[in-house]
């Protein structure tokens, strides 16, 4: 398996693993290789909306020079892994359609206060949230699928975390008082949502599952034991 490209590479993942409350449950990496076209439909989509929360925070807080340059450089590359996950659907013969988003991000956005300074610094950490458990997903379909898409996922490890550490600090960055409160409520609400069975598969979808979930299938192999394999 390719290791990551460097050792400040590797400490960024695992940093992520370590902020986040939980992993993934097994049952939803079991599930993602008979799912693969929607689980690529829906990486594509996701890849849109994060370009989307980098313009909207470029449009909205024009008056925060550091927000407005890392924001820039955000949009571009998540266009660019969007190119990418779509050239891949292209590529296997998949049907880009419309489908269903999952609950997972509107679910953390509904904790975003609407005074600022407030608004701004929950917007940033649900983007760190989500971006923390992209890279964690990432992590763990290296894994599960083919040869080319666990490639493919392993190469966008390094960026998913920087991702998450940027949007991070600059919650720091615009800060007026502690949100250590917000942070937790928001991490458990990540782990509500990804350990709740969901009706459909989604990239960020909680198990679907058509069994009981049991103690093997929530622990088994999970990305924390991964990144020693991948790294």
């Amino acid at each position: 398996m390719t290791p990551l490209t460097t050792g400040e590479e590797t400490r960024d993942v695992r940093r992520v693993l370590e902020f986040l409350n939980c992993e993934t449950p097994e049952q939803w990496y079991v599930a993602a290789p008979d799912n693969v076209n929607l689980l690529l439909i829906d990486h594509a989509n996701c890849e849109k909306k994060a370009a989307g929360t980098a313009l909207s925070l470029l449009y909205r807080y024009v008056d925060r020079p550091e927000l407005l340059q890392i924001c820039s450089r955000l949009a571009r590359e998540e266009l660019r892994h969007f190119e990418q996950v779509h050239a891949l659907i292209g590529e296997r013969g998949i049907d880009y359609k419309h489908i269903s988003s999952s609950r997972y991000a509107a679910g953390l956005r509904r904790c975003v206060r609407t005074t600022e300074p407030e608004r701004l610094v929950d917007t940033l950490l649900v983007a760190a949230v989500v971006e923390a458990r992209s890279c964690e997903r990432f992590l763990g379909l290296c894994r599960v699928l083919d040869d080319e898409l666990a490639a493919f996922y392993r190469r966008l490890l390094a960026s998913e975390a920087r991702h998450f550490q940027q949007y991070l600090s600059l919650a720091q960055m615009y800060a007026t008082a502690p949100f250590d409160d917000k942070l937790a409520e928001l991490l458990t609400i990540d782990a509500q949502l990804v350990l709740e069975a969901d009706e459909e598969f989604r990239f960020h979808s909680g198990p679907v599952l058509t069994l009981p979930l049991t103690p093997d299938a929530a622990g088994k192999n999970t990305p924390a034991e991964t990144v020693r394999h991948v790294v």
